[in-house]
């Protein structure tokens, strides 16, 4: 099963979406998803695991998740104490700091995560009261829709992202010891699966390499990421393909074996099955 590709109701002049304080079950829960769109998740109370990108990690009171565009990731809730959560969803567009005479960008703490691959950043009580503020104004613009209240709700957005930028140095706080713990094998496999996708590499080699038998490889493999190895490196390697297609103006088949691709027509099939639409339309879309 491939990841579910969640998109955002179309809204070309307020691309941006809210869930406020949801506490979500196992079975309410997306599987693993990926979007455009970049998120944020707070959370309230309660436990879980966040699986993000390549690595897992213990969600709990105060935690902050930053998401960008386009990053496989699922929220599994514990099930005696399953997580209240709020999650901001908004394009980049919307986002960007005018030029005055300094290089500040609000996405800059989405940058540093990626850069860094640490996606959690914690808060201090003090700090969470600012949060619970700014969501709170949020949640009432959103609900009552007053004059003003997208301009009002980018005002608050804003103000968040700068707080992340400023007051916790996003992207730049090492999390230790917070990690689940997954087998040391399975964790050194994902690191070399992120570093290698678009090559030749499959069950039969990447299992010998962790030096455990394809059939346990698969099923712990299946039960922590939630799809299997072939999925998940295939759509690794639409997702490169995508970013690739908006960062240049290589031709279609370059990228295709770029991203280790043997074939167009198999290239075009997968991006399809995984996207929803073909690599010249994503290609005009990201333009």
């Amino acid at each position: 099963m491939y990841p579910v590709r969640k998109v955002f109701e179309a809204n070309d002049t307020f691309p941006f979406s809210f869930a406020y304080k949801n506490t979500k079950n196992s079975q309410s829960e997306l599987p693993d998803h990926f979007h455009d769109w970049y998120e944020i998740v707070y959370v309230y109370r309660g436990k879980g695991t966040f699986f993000i990108d390549h690595t897992f990690y213990e969600m709990k009171q105060g935690d902050i998740f930053l998401i960008p565009g386009n990053t496989i990731h699922r929220a599994t809730p514990d099930r005696e104490m399953p997580v209240t959560s709020t999650a901001i969803y908004f394009s980049p567009s919307i986002a960007q700091a005018p030029n005055l005479g300094d290089s500040f960008s609000y996405l800059h703490c989405f940058e540093q995560a990626t850069e860094h691959r640490n996606y959690k950043l914690e808060t201090l009580l003090s700090q969470r009261q600012h949060l619970d503020v700014w969501l709170e104004s949020i949640q009432y613009e959103c609900k009552h829709q007053s004059l003003g209240h997208r301009q009002a709700i980018l005002l608050q957005l804003l103000q968040f992202l700068l707080f992340l930028n400023r007051d916790l140095g996003a992207g730049t706080k090492s999390i230790t010891g917070d990690s689940i713990a997954p087998p040391m094998w399975m964790k050194e496999i994902l690191l070399h699966i992120d570093q290698h996708f678009c090559e030749d590499i499959g069950l039969k080699t990447l299992s010998k390499q962790a030096s455990v038998t394809p059939a346990h490889f698969s099923r712990v493999f299946k039960q922590l990421i939630g799809m299997n190895i072939t999925t998940y490196i295939m759509t690794k390697r639409i997702i490169r393909a995508k970013q690739l297609l908006g960062e240049n103006d290589l031709n279609i088949s370059v990228i295709a074996e770029i991203c280790g691709f043997e074939s167009l027509p198999h290239f075009h099939a997968m991006f399809k099955r995984v996207l929803g639409m073909t690599p010249a339309a994503a290609r005009k879309s990201t333009r």
